[in-house]
């Protein structure tokens, strides 16, 4: 994803000339380009996340439009403060984008993993959160953060992540994407987890039954009607995120079927346990420990049909 970040924002920018980029000091070859393309418009804040937000409210309040891009966990945990004051009271159209979301870095440690993030982007007032599955899903969202009045998250994987969508669908802030339809068991997906969701189905539909898998791109603002529709017309609704148990889409899904009474469905989340992981592994070893393996979430599901 990290690369087709680097192509969409170069278009972009070609096409409106507001928009800024601001990096944390990513080192590496990746917005070359779009330095060279665009150098009043390229900043390189270096190992100073939480100057970089302040210095992106500060390019917003004069009516520029900046991403600011570093690694998941350093452009949201590091710079909370600065999140909430600069960009959230203050209203400010800045687009956070974190890349290797979840457990991409897993093999870097616990510093570099991200299973939070949403968690606390969902505290801070009318911050958007877009969580693409694949790149087409990127490609499609991309363009829709210079709409927002308001600070959005943008979450995303690393690289290599297996592309699910043929073409860009034509997504929309706020509405979940119907990938397949069904009628037995509707499968959530928000984020790199797309491709795995799309094999659990898979093996769901090889077994009999009526799958529908949806993709929840948008985390807020979230499609409350379709999940109310979701739990009055399915027998079972599935929450399927790299990212652990409390904060996340699950959360979201269990309040709003507890709000609304809708009892008469089963919801099950598959997602991090709420502890640290302290294996060094890759992301595939990672998900497979952390019960998040298109076999393992397979089984549990069909354990509880």
């Amino acid at each position: 994803m990290r690369n087709a970040f680097a192509k969409e924002i170069e278009n972009l920018a070609q096409k409106d000339e507001r928009v800024v980029l601001l990096m944390g000091d990513i080192g590496n070859r990746l917005f070359n380009d779009f330095q060279a393309k665009f150098p009043s418009r390229f900043f390189n804040a270096g190992i100073a996340e939480a100057n970089m937000i302040t210095v992106a409210a500060g390019m917003a309040s004069e009516g520029l439009r900046p991403y600011c891009y570093t690694i998941a966990p350093f452009v949201t945990a590091r710079c909370y403060e600065q999140i909430k004051v600069d960009l959230g009271y203050h209203h400010q159209p800045v687009v956070l984008v974190g890349t290797g979301a979840g457990l991409s870095y897993a093999a870097l440690g616990g510093t570099h993993h991200s299973l939070e993030d949403i968690a606390l982007m969902q505290s801070i007032p009318d911050m958007n959160i877009l969580c693409p599955g694949d790149v087409p899903e990127l490609v499609g969202l991309l363009p829709l953060t210079l709409k927002s009045s308001s600070a959005t998250y943008l979450r995303l994987g690393k690289k290599c992540e297996p592309q699910v969508h043929k073409d860009p669908p034509q997504l929309i802030i706020g509405k979940a994407f119907v990938i397949e339809e069904g009628t037995d068991i509707c499968l959530l997906n928000t984020g790199n987890m797309l491709a795995i969701s799309k094999e659990v189905a898979a093996r769901l539909k090889s077994k009999g039954n009526s799958v529908e898998l949806a993709s929840v791109h948008s985390i807020r603002p979230m499609d409350v009607n379709y999940l109310t529709d979701a739990f009055k017309q399915f027998k079972m609704v599935v929450t399927i995120e790299e990212h652990q148990r409390f904060g996340g889409l699950g959360t979201m899904a269990a309040e709003i079927k507890a709000d609304q009474d809708l009892s008469n469905c089963k919801l099950l989340r598959f997602s991090a346990p709420n502890k640290f992981y302290h294996t060094t592994s890759n992301q595939s070893e990672a998900r497979e420990q952390l019960e998040l393996s298109s076999e393992l979430i397979f089984n549990k599901i069909t354990d509880n049909l």
